[in-house]
């Protein structure tokens, strides 16, 4: 009997020593992406006196990357100063009156690199590719984008039909013609 117990104790201290101790580490680096903290918006090419290419923002040739712009543009506030497009403490962004540019590197040194008076710095704490999404996002509430891949608004943002439209819709209540 004794000799059975003594067997037990024998496997149970091997079974713990020879047991790896799980590792946890409760303080993880978040993942590392790309920030921009510096920006150089020029019509020349560095050191020549050629002009620079047109700039091209390929996000807003995607309807996912805008949908993502918009996404941004609610989770960084910018709904505080901007409103859903149609200023309030901020400029509005729907119409065609823009302070600082509307070009895609006009837009993106914005973001970047604040504005006086109220706009902040978000360099250094957006990933590149998050920018040009915001860029694309809010160039098209002004319709400076593809009408092909801007994203729908949301229906609290949707204006009335145009006039031409209304006349010849079909009233819900009215048949479809035959």
């Amino acid at each position: 009997m004794r000799e059975g117990i003594l067997w037990i104790v024998v496997a149970v201290a091997l079974g713990l020593c020879s047991c790896k101790r799980e590792e946890r580490n409760f303080r993880v680096e978040p993942a590392r992406v790309d920030t921009v903290s510096a920006i150089r918006v020029s019509d020349l090419q560095p050191g020549t006196n050629t002009p620079a290419p047109p700039w091209k923002n390929d996000a807003e040739q995607e309807a996912t990357a805008m949908s993502q712009g918009e996404q941004l543009y609610n989770d960084f506030n910018c709904v505080g100063c901007h409103a859903h497009g149609g200023g309030g403490m901020g400029p509005a962004l729907m119409d065609d009156t823009w302070l600082y540019g509307s070009e895609p590197q006009q837009v993106f040194a914005s973001i970047v690199q604040g504005r006086p008076n109220g706009m902040p710095s978000f360099g250094g704490h957006i990933a590149e590719n998050q920018i040009w999404e915001l860029v694309a996002y809010v160039r098209s509430m002004s319709g400076l984008t593809s009408k092909i891949a801007a994203p729908n608004r949301p229906d609290h943002m949707k204006g009335k039909l145009p006039e031409a439209s209304q006349s010849t819709a079909t009233p819900k209540n009215s048949a479809p013609p035959r």
